[in-house]
């Protein structure tokens, strides 16, 4: 889609629009950088900016509503009408209603991504309860969208200025995670996430810390095994393939001793263990990244947050480089290809 003349269109999927996330979308489009950086177009409802625009009295942003992408101009903001009926506005309630809006706005973004009519996708938060139903449960964006693209394989990918978290495994029950950790994954997610920081991060061979499963690292094999059967031998095979691999390293004294200030990225085994020192240290401005997929999709790290929901309180900064690394990424691809 993109030319090198022509800026990265993004496209930015509502979520719910009784969360915070219109909000956030909303004073993140007031940054004066975003038309000369990238194009947004957001898949919505009209009515409902209008309504947070009215609410939180941003009513210098100015959007233009389109029927479809084929009518994006550059260096505006659009929208594109998902319903005909833009569902009752109600901060801080969950609705099905809510729920159905936000998951057509992501169907129908996701479409164009893959299309390639826009060059770059970011989702604002939604409630997985109000987007499932009992025959088509959603798991989250990043499975979903995994899923769409055909790729065998993604990373979820939690991105910072100075930290840089990957997941061995995501959304999964905590009593399925051991039974998922094999040298077969391990090598793999290395491999997505060795890739992701050369090339759409710039860093040549980067540096990758893996974390143990146990605690303290099973403690040579005291507390658990997979660090002695799986994570050491799979760290020893990718060192001798040439990767620049480290670990395995107990989680708690890995982020206490701030260690990974001296890796490029670290390599969690579970949804908690990365995400917890993550949202400690950078929760203002992480993004989530799906790495190893031929598409690029960034979100805020933060929910729906319906509890501040239409109070105008709302920090959007995690928005905002959401959508300035999705806009970088898709930036770097472009010229790769180019």
């Amino acid at each position: 889609m993109q030319t090198k003349k022509q800026r990265p269109i993004l496209g930015i999927s509502i979520g719910d629009v009784n969360g915070i996330g219109v909000e956030v979308i909303l004073k993140s489009l007031s940054d004066a950088r975003v038309y000369s950086s990238f194009t947004p177009v957001i898949y919505g409802h009209g009515k409902a900016l209008t309504h947070y625009k009215k609410l939180l009295q941003l009513e210098e942003i100015q959007f233009t509503q389109i029927r479809s992408s084929d009518e994006i101009q550059p260096r505006k903001l659009q929208v594109i009408n998902c319903v005909e009926e833009c569902p009752e506005i109600l901060p801080g309630v969950e609705t099905q209603e809510a729920g159905k809006l936000a998951m057509l706005s992501f169907a129908k973004a996701v479409e164009d991504l893959k299309s390639g009519k826009i060059d770059g996708l970011v989702t604002a938060p939604v409630n997985k309860n109000n987007l499932s139903t009992a025959e088509k449960p959603f798991v989250g964006h990043t499975e979903y969208l995994s899923n769409a693209v055909g790729a065998s394989s993604c990373l979820m990918m939690m991105v910072s200025d100075f930290l840089r978290v990957g997941l061995a495994t995501g959304h999964l029950p905590l009593a399925k995670v051991p039974s998922c950790i094999t040298k077969e994954l391990i090598a793999e997610k290395v491999l997505l996430f060795s890739k992701s920081l050369e090339h759409d991060f710039g860093i040549p061979k980067p540096k990758i810390a893996i974390l143990g499963l146990n605690p303290h690292a099973g403690e040579d094999g005291l507390l658990g095994e997979e660090e002695e059967k799986i994570l050491k031998p799979v760290v020893q095979e990718l060192k001798e393939k040439h990767h620049y691999v480290f670990g395995p390293y107990a989680a708690d004294g890995f982020f206490g001793m701030y260690q990974h200030s001296k890796f490029d990225g670290v390599l969690a085994m579970y949804h908690d263990q990365g995400l917890i020192p993550f949202k400690s240290m950078a929760f203002s401005t992480g993004v989530n990244f799906t790495a190893g997929i031929p598409v690029v999709r960034t979100s805020p790290d933060h929910g729906t947050a319906y509890a501040i929901a239409g109070k105008n309180i709302a920090e959007e900064s995690s928005m905002r480089a959401a959508l300035f690394l999705a806009a970088d990424i898709a930036d770097s691809r472009s010229q790769d290809k180019g």
